[in-house]
């Protein structure tokens, strides 16, 4: 699933790849797509992208004509319009040629060139999500990228909330708290700081605030210089929670992502990157929803009873995520109808075994045997049925 990292590399590309291109028309939805229509048309308009955690924002912008006294078209745009989309499974922008639009391209701007080209939001497994006239939503909390400060300070006011009861690898994943940490980052994290990933939330973020308290008391005690200070305070927090989850989502930024440009799906630099998620010799099991989780040595005390680690699949299928051309559908189809060619095979070789003299010899007396035994059987109950009918010739004489 894109988390945090990975939307903000789509609103990077967006904004990379339109700059300067000038869109027309309206916004065309698949019809395959249960997500709603985008009640947006104009004649000339500019696409922009902003992120915030999980989300990433459209900003479709109506270009003001040179005419001043030329209005606007009837039906057509002369605000600019927010679409916010949420990329579920497998959601990501591409911008192609209109003739090699994706197969699962749901959301479409075609620009006013000639020939003409096609931002599109791509979506396979359809949990995606987009909403016209939209906003941030507001059950998400601060952005744990770009709003720092804000992110810090909700989670120690918030401390006492029923949420933090839970384990630590369960709450990193709440959005309310954790806007823009997924499954892979909260492995990531938790590794690094060797927390075990099932113990409770509180009681390691209550640990991060008062060691910070400490370091902060103790930076002003001592009398050193201004730099000292800052020196002493960043080394302290290496070790905080809160401020990686800060700084290893960037680290992913700055190596440019799972691939995105998403037209080219190279993911070497993140798998050598990865530390402990899908990483050989790393345990896993699941949690309390189901959700994997990574990590090394002992679980905690938290962790689900009888939960059993999840059947592992090769990670080669996830560097293919982008590819669904029908080519790849074709290719499918081939290799299974290869896997049946291969199970028929030894079936006939059976078969033509059975052509042996031997194996005829061997079935024969089966067959016999079968028949013989139905024989004594039919046999055996006419012989007990016989006495029986004696004896009602025998009444009925004796009746008359």
């Amino acid at each position: 699933m894109p988390e945090g990292p990975e939307l903000h590399l789509a609103s990077l590309y967006v904004n990379k790849m339109c700059a300067g291109v000038v869109f027309t028309g309206p916004v065309r939805k698949s019809e395959v797509s249960k997500s709603p229509d985008v009640p947006f048309a104009c004649e000339a308009y500019l696409v922009t992208a902003a992120s915030r955690g999980k989300e990433v924002k459209l900003t479709l912008t109506p270009m003001k004509s040179d005419d001043s006294k030329k209005g606007v078209k009837e039906g057509h745009a002369d605000q600019p319009m927010d679409v916010v989309f949420r990329f579920g499974m497998s959601g990501y922008f591409r911008f192609t040629a209109e003739d090699e639009l994706p197969k699962h391209a749901h959301l479409r701007f075609h620009s006013r060139e000639t020939p003409s080209r096609v931002l599109s939001f791509v979506d396979a497994r359809r949990f995606g999500s987009w909403q016209p006239n939209g906003t941030w939503q507001p059950d998400r909390g601060p952005c744990v990228m770009f709003e720092y400060g804000r992110f810090r300070e909700k989670i120690a006011s918030h401390l006492s909330d029923r949420a933090f009861d839970k384990p630590i690898c369960e709450v990193l994943l709440n959005q309310k708290y954790f806007n823009g940490i997924g499954n892979y980052l909260r492995a990531e994290i938790l590794f690094r700081l060797n927390i075990p990933p099932f113990v409770s939330a509180r009681t390691v973020l209550e640990d991060v605030f008062d060691k910070k308290a400490a370091v902060q008391d103790d930076l002003t005690d001592t009398k050193t210089s201004d730099g000292t200070k800052q020196k002493l305070e960043v080394t302290r927090e290496t070790g905080d929670l809160l401020r990686l989850c800060h700084t290893v989502p960037l680290e992913v930024v700055n190596l440019g992502g799972k691939g995105y440009d998403p037209q080219k799906s190279d993911y070497s630099g993140f798998k050598a990157w990865l530390q402990c998620y899908y990483v050989d010799g790393m345990k896993s099991i699941r949690d309390h929803n189901g959700r994997t989780m990574w990590f090394k040595g002992d679980p905690g005390p938290m962790a689900p009873k009888d939960s059993k680690a999840p059947k592992t699949k090769k990670r080669a299928k996830k560097e293919d995520d982008h590819d669904y051309t029908e080519k790849k559908k074709v290719a499918n189809s081939r290799s299974v109808r290869s896997k049946k060619t291969v199970t028929k095979t030894p079936k006939k070789e059976k078969d033509s075994g059975s052509a042996d003299p031997v194996c005829r010899k061997v079935k024969a007396p089966q067959l016999g045997k079968g028949s013989a035994a139905r024989k004594r059987k039919t046999s055996s109950a006419e012989s007990a049925a016989g006495p029986q009918r004696r004896s009602e010739r025998v009444t009925r004489q004796n009746s008359k």
